[in-house]
């Protein structure tokens, strides 16, 4: 892999110097991993002038060998404690000759901005906006193998899940048991907090767990996500607890159903941002739940859960290839409940099958 690092810091150089800098200081963490293949606490990246360095302020744990930092890079360890490795690589830049610094502004916060300028003086600071998060929407395939074992890791906690008794059972007792089975399963842990919605909480976007107990009746909606090796994936579903589902859960079911999959059927490379969200929002329009909808159809996943492109009627851009997206539509109806359903997939070409689709748990309405 450190070839791949290498190549990534390259691309990032290369548009540093046409901005008119010599080096860069990456201090996002996210960020720092993707360039340098670990992030220990707080560690930040200088791409300097004679030598790139991962300035930490503790050595890094290397007992996980995909934690380990790429071994191209010189490691420097602060002395003492309570410094700022930011700082830090601001003045080690100053002795590579370096005279201009792009730096992650929209991650910076003023002070730390502030003792940098006052620890380099001669330093002339500029910004690198989100030149990191851009090079990173397309994935490598080792980046989307890691997306793929995660998700197979979430659909099998998923699927064990079902399996067990559910009714009497609290929200929180449920999210809690998920995220234990996902660890169990070999993930490095949730990829977001789980969401476990039940009655008149479901379809709820983001809905924090409670002490409600599931009941005979309920709509039951789930969205969990694992990490593996730092990439974050995501799946949503929505069951019916009992014996056979009502009437309006059924129609507003199979609404959602469609939406989603007319979502999924428009990713391709090429495909406007905004005409996926269109495709899946308005089969929703149509129905009359143009209130109850969401304010996206889906995003980015990889190293963050909610990373670009997004999919909003707003969204500006269009997908490449081997872009990891999920498409997530879902309505709620306050008092009743509601559904969501989510995938994570990567955007492909039609002449390699489409869109590959991650999460594979079924997607038909379960009584359980």
């Amino acid at each position: 892999m450190s070839e791949v690092y290498a190549v990534r810091r390259t691309r990032l150089r290369e548009r540093c110097n046409a901005s008119g800098s010599t080096a860069a200081l990456v201090s996002r963490p996210a960020n720092v991993r993707y360039l340098s293949g670990a992030a220990p606490g707080n560690a930040v990246l200088l791409l300097g002038r004679t030598e790139d360095v991962l300035v930490c302020a503790q050595p890094p744990d290397d007992r996980v060998p995909h934690n380990r930092p790429d071994e191209a890079l010189r490691l420097h360890v602060m002395t003492g404690i309570g410094g700022d490795p930011a700082v830090e690589a601001a003045a080690l830049a100053v002795a590579q000759g370096v005279d201009a610094l792009a730096v992650e502004e929209h991650h910076l916060t003023v002070t730390r901005h502030r003792a940098i300028r006052e620890a380099a003086p001669p330093l002339r600071l500029t910004g690198i906006a989100g030149a990191v998060e851009q090079l990173r929407v397309v994935k490598d395939e080792e980046e989307i193998s890691c997306l793929r074992i995660g998700a197979e890791i979430a659909d099998q906690a998923l699927g064990e899940l079902l399996e067990s008794i559910l009714v009497g059972r609290t929200e929180r007792h449920l999210a809690l048991e998920l995220e234990r089975r996902l660890v169990d399963h070999g993930a490095d842990g949730p990829a977001f907090s789980t969401s476990v919605a039940t009655g008149p909480n479901a379809g709820r976007p983001g809905h924090r767990p409670t002490d409600r107990r599931v009941e005979e009746g309920d709509f039951l909606s789930v969205c969990l996500g694992a990490t593996y090796r730092g990439y974050r994936c995501e799946i949503g579903r929505t069951f019916v607890i009992g014996t056979a589902p009502a009437d309006w859960q059924i129609e507003l079911y199979d609404l959602v159903f469609s939406a989603q999959r007319a979502g999924r059927e428009s990713l391709a490379p090429g495909a406007a941002c905004r005409d996926v969200d269109r495709a899946a929002r308005q089969v929703l329009d149509s129905a009359g739940y143009a209130e109850a909808l969401p304010v996206l159809t889906g995003h980015g996943v990889g190293l963050e859960i909610d990373e670009d492109p997004h999919l909003t009627p707003a969204a500006m851009g269009k997908l490449d290839a081997c872009v990891p997206v999920t498409v997530e539509p879902g309505v709620h109806l306050p008092g009743r409940g509601g559904v969501r359903i989510d995938d994570t997939l990567v955007v492909r070409p039609e002449a390699d099958g489409g869109p590959e689709l991650l999460t594979i748990t079924t997607k038909e309405l379960l009584a359980l």
